[in-house]
Formats: structure tokens, C-alpha cells, sequence
């Protein structure tokens, strides 16, 4: 990882106000070092760790894409009810999911349209609404 990446990662960090941990800057620079959106898995990124040479454990990449996500750096996309993706594109926008390689792509927005959702329960709030268009190959 070069010293681009890190102090990418450095500035996505404190964007939100989290300390830059050595292990929260490693991960970071792995997410948004070369400033491209990805849509990543905990055990993807685990994998990508180790494979730089970071020593983390699969623990603490899940608890530091939590806490990402609960400082809105990075966006959780669940599919099948267990399998999540970390998105680094947080705004609205749709998702492509091949079935068969289990890959989760940005969709284009235009030609999307909710005309209305159904009123949430009383005491609720609509935060937002993830669109997951499943693909299989021909």
C-alpha cells in the first residue's frame, strides 16, 4: 500500500471523525485507496488484508465495517437475509447481484422508478430503500 492510499484513507477517516487506527487505515486504504467504489464482503476484504500483509483478524474487519457503516462511510447491502456487501458508494442508488458469481455491481439509476411505498408502522421511519436487481446468465 503506498503512501497515497493511506493518507486517502487518512482523510476518509476523519471525514467522519474516527481515530485513524492502524488497523482502520489499513482497511481503509484497501476500500478507498485508489478512489474507486467497491461493494465488498468482510471475509473479501479479510482475505485482501492478509494477502497486503496486514495481521487482522476476521473479528476485527467485521467490527471495523460496522463501525464505518454506523459512521456513515460505508453503506451495508444485504442479500439473501445473510450475505452482506459494504458498499463505498453511500448515496441511493441501484444494485445489479449475479447469482451465480455472487457479485454485487452498481446498476444504473435511470429507468428506476418507486412511485410510493407503503406507509411505515406507526412510530417508524423510512431511512432508506435498497434495490437489488438478481441477474443469472443465460
Amino acid at each position: 500500500m503506498g503512501p497515497d492510499a493511506r493518507s486517502v484513507a487518512a482523510a476518509w477517516l476523519a471525514r467522519s471523525g474516527l481515530r485513524p487506527t492502524r488497523q482502520r487505515l489499513a482497511l481503509a486504504a484497501l476500500l478507498v485507496g485508489d478512489g474507486r467504489d467497491r461493494h465488498v464482503t468482510a471475509e473479501g476484504l479479510f482475505a485482501a488484508a492478509r494477502a497486503a500483509g496486514n495481521a487482522v483478524s476476521l473479528a476485527t474487519v467485521y467490527n471495523t465495517l460496522r463501525t464505518f457503516c454506523e459512521a456513515g462511510l460505508l453503506a451495508e447491502i444485504t442479500v439473501d437475509g445473510a450475505r452482506s456487501y459494504f458498499d463505498t458508494r453511500t448515496g441511493d442508488h441501484p444494485h445489479f447481484y449475479w447469482e451465480d458469481t455472487a457479485e454485487l455491481i452498481d446498476a444504473p439509476a435511470e429507468g428506476i422508478e418507486i412511485a410510493r411505498l407503503p406507509a411505515p408502522p406507526a412510530g417508524g421511519e423510512v431511512t432508506r430503500v435498497d434495490v437489488v436487481i438478481r441477474l443469472r446468465r443465460r
